[in-house]
């Protein structure tokens, strides 16, 4: 959502909540970064553990009403935000007996959204927006959206640290618009405070009679990098980096990546701008809510080949007390590989924070007891910000037979060898590598590890 006035400028506007559905399957050739399904029972709230919940008219110390006019009062009411029991998560704007509006606004605990050198980034969410239209829909302005990750304690660096609408529509307009904002405000790059935008119909069914899929992908397995907008898999908005003077592109993409938000606003620029006048109004009907699936990021395979010329080790068939590369793992939770400068080369695990976890099928421990773990790992935590590298075997859950703690080592691609003593292990048996933290931020990547027996 922009931070100041929008107008119509180079934007065209047009004039039954089906069963959710599961994330997706990842797709061969990539892997999930980071998912939400929103299962679990009516009127619970979003997980915790994946998102934050913002309250009142605007952030401490940030600019008043979120810096874009709108007028409700943001509550973690479960009349405002919960899931609905179904698999889907409701924002639903409420008008009291006051005429006081409240709704929800929350966004994601992880701020590094961002594709790897080489790679692309996909951020997905199957959404319905307020089933509202006509004049009982003035001032609605529901929004899938990311902000760059600098906006996280400052809220005055807008729009140079960049922001990618994924989907907006406002006053039941059958419309999405895609838009990015950057640079300097007002003029600049982004054309602000309109920023670069396109808008189409949703296909098929309107965009509030029915979920539709939104998607936004930023390339940099090419170049010049491209950022892509698309609805139901049709591409209707593009951007190349060609467009941009370096500092601009480096301001919006150099630093450590993006939080995703989702919220319904009333009322603000963009809605007054799209009606003319003010909203919401007195026809205006509260109760509508926007309806979320889910929401999912992954990130390709492709681009950059993998240095390590060691074919990958069949599941079943991997020697505890050899050098297992993380980058090998059968399964993950929360994580990308990307290439690495440790000196021991290869690629290495990285975007690893709580909750995170990687799978290895068929680890052999032999007849022998294994009784130290050891791993090469990297940390640019940010001060206070530390964690546990665990073993755990045949489940994420179960009790840690290893573990080492690790705060910053000096940067992200600062290596070290630590080891661990183990709980004695023989046979075979599925590995989890687990990563647990009294704090969201990310704390570790992982290059390689092994077993041994002292």
């Amino acid at each position: 959502m922009a931070a100041a006035v929008i107008t119509l400028s180079g934007l065209l506007v047009h004039g039954a909540v089906s069963a959710s559905a599961d994330v997706p399957a990842t797709p061969s050739g990539w892997s999930q970064v980071w998912a939400d399904d929103f299962n679990g029972p009516a009127n619970s709230p979003p997980s915790s553990a994946n998102w934050i919940v913002d309250t009142g008219h605007n952030y401490p110390g940030g600019p008043d009403n979120w810096g874009t006019g709108e007028i409700q009062n943001y509550t973690a009411n479960s009349t405002n935000l919960g899931l609905d029991g179904s698999g889907n998560l409701r924002i639903t704007p409420r008008r009291s007996s006051s005429g006081e509006w409240t709704s929800a606004r929350i966004e994601t605990r992880r701020s590094d959204f961002k594709p790897a050198d080489g790679r692309i980034l996909r951020i997905e969410g199957r959404i319905q927006m307020p089933n509202v239209t006509g004049a009982a829909a003035a001032g609605y302005w529901p929004a899938f959206w990311a902000l760059g990750s600098p906006y996280r304690g400052s809220y005055w660096n807008w729009p140079g640290i960049g922001e990618f609408d994924i989907m907006e529509n406002v006053n039941g307009l059958n419309s999405v618009w895609a838009v990015l904002h950057c640079g300097v405000a007002p003029a600049g790059p982004c054309d602000e405070f309109n920023g670069l935008g396109a808008s189409r119909a949703c296909p098929g069914s309107t965009c509030q009679s029915a979920f539709h899929n939104y998607r936004f992908e930023w390339d940099r397995s090419v170049s010049p990098n491209q950022l892509r907008w698309y609805v139901d898999g049709q591409l209707f908005h593009s951007l190349s980096q060609s467009r941009f003077d370096a500092a601009t592109w480096n301001n919006m993409t150099g630093h450590a990546g993006y939080f995703l938000l989702l919220n319904v606003a009333m009322g603000g620029a963009f809605p007054n701008g799209v009606a003319g006048s003010a909203t919401p109004t007195a026809a205006t009907v509260p109760g509508n809510p926007m309806v979320v699936d889910y929401v999912a990021v992954w990130q390709s395979g492709t681009g950059n080949p993998d240095p390590d010329p060691d074919p990958d080790p069949e599941p079943g068939n991997v020697d505890a007390r050899s050098r297992i590369q993380a980058e090998n793992h059968q399964a993950q939770q929360g994580t990308f590989t990307e290439n690495t400068t440790d000196t021991d080369g290869g690629r290495n695990v990285g975007a690893i924070a709580n909750g995170d976890w990687l799978r290895f099928d068929g680890v052999n421990f032999g007849s022998q007891a294994a009784t130290q773990f050891k791993a090469r790992v990297a940390s640019g935590a940010g001060a206070g910000v530390s964690g546990l590298v665990q073993v755990r075997l045949g489940s994420p859950t179960a009790s840690p037979v290893a573990e080492f703690a690790l705060a910053n080592t000096g940067g992200w691609q600062s290596w070290r060898t630590v080891p661990a003593n183990m709980s004695p292990v023989t046979g075979t048996h599925t590995v989890y590598l687990t990563f647990s933290s009294g704090q969201p931020a990310d704390f570790v990547n992982v290059n390689w590890f092994t077993f041994s027996t002292n």
